[in-house]
């Protein structure tokens, strides 16, 4: 098992990564494959990740909806026809943030 921190920064660098490829805004996203298969398997990495943090870890940081990020795992891996571009952008505008945010404060600071 590898330290909680390895994992951690792992997620940041799949953050940045997303924030990358989605920085020419929603319409760019919405139209181009390329963009979005990079998104998707960087958030694909990022919520994998995530479940190999420790219980202790996960169990500190309530506020991080950690149920939710696995299930969305779920659905990249298991359900990969039926995923909702738009859902997955409001996913990038609204939740990467928070857990980018949550998981800097876990590496004790900004990235």
């Amino acid at each position: 098992m590898k330290d909680d921190k390895v994992y951690l920064r792992q997620i940041l660098e799949m953050i940045r990564r997303v924030e990358e490829n989605s920085r020419q805004g929603k319409d760019a996203f919405m139209a181009s494959h390329t963009l979005q298969d990079a998104v998707l398997r960087n958030l694909h990495t990022m919520t994998e990740t995530s479940q190999r943090l420790s219980d202790r870890l996960k169990a500190s940081h309530p506020d991080v909806e950690w149920a939710r990020i696995a299930a969305f795992r779920n659905v990249l891996v298991h359900d990969y026809l039926g995923i909702d571009l738009v859902l997955v952008w409001n996913i990038i505008q609204n939740d990467v943030p928070q857990l980018k945010n949550a998981v800097q404060q876990m590496l004790g600071g900004p990235g």
